[in-house]
């Protein structure tokens, strides 16, 4: 009876949900409660699941500036579960790939660390760089997600970097109707992690 207690207390124990990313991630250019954060919290409810979400994304981060915030973030909010979902901002502008694998790793590592559990969410970029450069980039995400046993979606904007009618003007950042397909890249790798035993 008690291991039947512990487990059914330990699942529906409240969860929090820390997302860590850039304009991808901060409704850049949309109205508010539009982005996918927000429709993930609204699936949450739907799915009646005791858990918190607390969207730390910011338009312009770099892995840089990600790992900067995430001690704070850490220690403010306790997070069950940490989604990173930054680098695009690192490819676009060029930056070594190696500086910004050592960024997402030190992210992955410190949330590990503090006992809560991560999904990398993947990007490409356009080969504006080089084949060479494109490819490392693109291949960063699995080999962290390997090395550190984090969870992956590959390519967080599957379904919508191939369509011009789902991104703004600016042709980097998505429309409101592309919101829900990027939830559904992530929704079948996070949901198994929202229902997991605390």
């Amino acid at each position: 009876m008690s291991l039947v207690f512990v487990s059914s207390f330990a699942y529906s124990a409240s969860k929090t949900l820390l997302v860590l990313g850039d304009s991808l991630s901060a409704e850049y250019g949309l109205v508010r409660g539009s982005g996918w954060v927000s429709l993930l919290e609204k699936r949450i409810k739907e799915e009646n699941l005791p858990v918190t979400v607390v969207n730390a994304s910011i338009s312009g981060e770099t892995t840089s500036g990600g790992r900067a915030r995430l001690p704070a973030l850490l220690d403010k909010h306790r997070p069950d579960l940490v989604i990173i979902e930054l680098g695009g901002n690192d490819g676009l502008r060029g930056l070594p790939v190696k500086s910004a694998e050592a960024n997402l790793r030190a992210m992955i590592t410190a949330s590990q660390q503090a006992n809560a559990r991560v999904l990398l969410a993947g990007m490409q970029i356009p080969p504006n760089y080089g084949r060479e450069y494109t490819q490392q980039f693109f291949g960063m995400y699995r080999k962290l997600a390997q090395e550190t046993r984090a969870a992956l979606v590959p390519f967080l904007l599957e379904g919508v970097a191939d369509r011009v009618d789902l991104f703004q003007a600016d042709r980097i950042h998505p429309t409101a109707q592309a919101q829900p397909v990027i939830l559904d890249n992530i929704w079948p790798v996070l949901k198994g992690m929202l229902r997991a035993p605390k």
